[in-house]
């Protein structure tokens, strides 16, 4: 399996927060520059390259046409990650897709769409139009712009700049930039109820957003849709599109939210963890047996060691509650 490098992401990744208000949830400490890491740049394979360090892992694809980003990173990581960007291109930044609405992947959106300027205009209803000409496109499936545009008593709505100007609600959006087709997948109730897995047809990339993690238990955010059952549909498809190479090593590389660069063997080990666990949390529930006895059971136990954590904003005890919560909510 591909090993890559050595993931930097993991105290950025703390600060956003994710389970609580995409927004609110993420601000920067009182002196928060000698605490940032540095944004570390790995070639993947064809004009696809990955960053790793600003928060979420975000793909970079590079060419004539200009650049695309799958994600933007913390808000205070945005000058970082735009230096990483100049020093893969001095093309625009044309495109930035969102593969959900955490602000650990979407942090970036406003400063660093406003670095880019659009090929033609966005999604312009209304005031969300007013500026896109004037910035890179954001692309996101329609439920992050009505996550990160709506208020409620503490949690303030996104700056109108970090909005998606594009937005799908069908299956699948697809688009050609940089002489290759880009694939915009749909998984609905999954890490959330917006995700979008990418798919780089020539290069043979498909960056995953937390449908795919490899440092951790799935992230289940059943705040904003998520649902247990949503990732491993997710991880099926994801699975499907692959294609490894001789010795089932390398072929399609697999850029996940979080972690290391994976090709399919590591998202197929993934995916088995992921159904074995569902199953015995469902077993469990046929019983009768409460959420509290579920956990006591701790039914991760021989996947812990890699996968489990007791500490942190996403413990083990929380990613086995809301597989259950999930499952209960099944008809």
């Amino acid at each position: 399996m591909i090993r890559g490098i050595a993931s930097a992401w993991g105290a950025l990744s703390l600060l956003a927060g994710i389970g609580t208000a995409a927004w609110s949830a993420a601000p920067a400490p009182p002196n928060p520059a000698p605490a940032l890491a540095d944004v570390h740049i790995l070639p993947v394979q064809g004009n696809i390259s990955m960053l790793v360090g600003a928060g979420g892992n975000i793909t970079v694809q590079t060419g004539s046409d200009g650049v695309l980003l799958v994600d933007t990173g913390l808000a205070p990581m945005s000058e970082k990650v735009l230096a990483a960007v100049r020093s893969l291109s001095d093309r625009t930044i044309r495109y930035i897709i969102n593969t959900h609405v955490h602000a650990d992947h979407v942090g970036g959106n406003e400063a660093i769409a406003k670095s880019g300027r659009t090929i033609a205009g966005g999604n312009v209803v209304g005031d969300i139009g007013a500026s896109a000409s004037s910035q890179a496109t954001i692309f996101a499936f329609q439920t992050v712009l009505d996550r990160m545009s709506a208020s409620s008593p503490g949690s303030p709505a996104a700056p109108q700049g970090a909005w998606p100007t594009d937005t799908y609600t069908t299956p699948e959006r697809k688009i050609f930039f940089n002489n290759e087709g880009v694939e915009m997948i749909h998984v609905p109730a999954a890490h959330t109820d917006g995700d979008t897995i990418v798919f780089f047809r020539r290069s043979d990339v498909i960056s995953t957003g937390d449908i795919f993690v490899t440092n951790g238990y799935p992230i289940v955010d059943l705040d904003r849709g998520g649902n247990i059952q949503g990732v491993i549909a997710g991880l099926n498809r994801i699975v499907e599109m692959s294609i490894p190479a001789d010795e089932q090593e390398g072929g399609t590389l697999i850029i996940p939210g979080h972690g290391r660069l994976c090709d399919v063997a590591d998202v197929v080990f993934y995916q088995e963890m992921v159904i074995i666990i569902r199953d015995r949390v469902q077993d469990m529930i046929k019983k009768g047996m409460s959420l509290e006895q579920v956990v006591a059971a701790k039914p991760t136990r021989d996947y812990d060691p890699r996968y489990g954590s007791t500490t942190g904003f996403w413990t083990t005890d929380k990613f086995v509650t809301a597989v259950y919560k999930s499952l209960r909510a099944q008809p």
